[in-house]
């Protein structure tokens, strides 16, 4: 076990908990307002022993987290604290969160979920607030947090700032944008929320799964450990599973696919003249540098592409890196039916090939050499002319989808 520390919002120190090798894929549990990640205990002993690393998260003023001087607990704070700690993982975990976590966590990952996170556990999140329920709870945690003057595992503050109609109301319709394997444990037996309430934010999810623990009306407790245990590792087993996909010669091509889409790369449009003097283009990221002396650098184009055949045969062509606001240009130069120039800015360069104007940099080129590569051929080309725009950020594609950096 080792203790680490994150940095959430506006600085704050937050303290986790860790266990398992850094090796297995990680979870991260989140508990709930006047708790503290040894609520979590028995269940990341299981999941420990199930091949899990297992990250146990204080929330600021609770446990060993910091507890700010200023007393700032409201729900966006929270939630840009998870998102901090997210994004300073080396990994994308599933999240396990509960009561107050839940809600915690479906903000979070309402936008980018993909690429925080691999997963989601909701356990006993509320889908709707009753007020009278919500003050009767917040008066036993604040009654606990003063049994033991100078002791308390959590900040009474909390309870002055958070306001959970808003927080409610915040999360309408947050269910439908959580991009993740989500999963929703209830107590069958739970006062927090309905059987009726949680299958019908399960129904919301792009891929929901709800079940019950028998008998439970809280199920992070002492006594549901193994319950708690058992359903998560199912779920993980299923859909965030130890094993890699493995790929071999003459098996699916779309394992090969997706274990080439790991490599994250820029976006680039490539470009030419028709020898009638019409411009051609399309996109393509299998691009990269050959040598500086002299400068060279090539593109992969697909056999099948309706440019190929120019590209193939022009003697002088440019690649157009592309940055963060010009993904409609990507879209539009890699579908098909659209006058791709016609409403894309671009000049002629000193070169005579299109150039597109506000590209990250772009590449002016005379071609050198020209390979077959199985379903795409290898154009080589000597750069005759670079430029480039340094207060831009590039355009990325990881895994069939488009990135941008982050910076932490």
């Amino acid at each position: 076990m080792s203790i680490v520390e994150y940095r959430g919002f506006a600085g704050v120190r937050l303290e986790a908990e860790v266990i398992g090798s850094e090796n297995d894929p990680a979870v991260l549990l989140l508990h709930g307002a006047g708790q503290t990640r040894a609520v979590w205990a028995g269940v990341a002993d299981a999941l420990e022993q199930a091949g899990r690393r297992v990250i146990s998260l204080d929330l600021r003023g609770h446990g060993g987290s910091e507890w700010p001087d200023d007393g700032r607990y409201d729900f966006e704070a929270l939630v840009e604290d998870l998102r901090a700690v997210l994004a300073q993982m080396g990994t994308r975990p599933v999240v396990v969160a509960s009561t107050l976590g839940g809600w915690i966590a479906s903000a979070a990952l309402e936008r980018d979920a993909a690429l925080l996170a691999s997963g989601l556990v909701l356990v006993d999140s509320p889908v709707h607030v009753d007020p009278a329920l919500a003050q009767r709870v917040g008066e036993r945690l604040r009654e606990a947090a003063t049994l033991a003057p100078g002791q308390a595992q959590w900040d009474v503050r909390l309870f002055d700032t958070l306001d959970t109609s808003a927080m409610a109301d915040r999360l309408d319709g947050v269910a439908a944008k959580i991009a993740l394997p989500t999963l929703y444990v209830r107590g069958a037996i739970s006062e927090l929320v309905s059987k009726e309430d949680a299958a019908a934010f399960v129904g919301q999810l792009p891929d929901g799964e709800l079940v019950e623990v028998e008998n439970s009306a809280l199920v992070v407790t002492d006594d549901r450990a193994d319950a708690l245990g058992g359903y998560l590792i199912d779920f993980l087993e299923r859909r965030a599973p130890r094993g890699s996909p493995e790929y071999r010669a003459g098996s699916d091509a779309r394992t090969f696919r997706d274990a080439l889409g790991c490599f994250a790369t820029g976006v680039t449009v490539v470009t030419a003249m028709c020898p009638d003097g019409s411009p051609i283009g399309l996109t393509a990221n299998s691009f990269t540098s050959v040598s500086l002396d002299p400068p060279m650098l090539l593109v992969c184009i697909a056999n099948t592409a309706g440019s190929a055949p120019y590209l193939r045969d022009a003697e002088r062509f440019a690649v157009n890196v592309l940055q963060i606001g010009q993904q409609p240009t990507s879209n539009r130069f890699a579908g098909k039916g659209e006058d791709r120039f016609g409403v894309t800015p671009w000049e002629v360069g000193e070169y005579g090939t299109p150039v597109l104007t506000g590209s990250l940099s772009s590449f002016e080129c005379a071609r050198d050499a020209v390979h077959d590569g199985g379903d795409h051929f290898i154009l080589v080309g000597r750069v005759l002319k670079a430029i480039f725009e340094p207060r831009r950020d590039p355009l990325l594609y990881f895994r069939g989808k488009y990135r941008k950096l982050h910076f932490a």
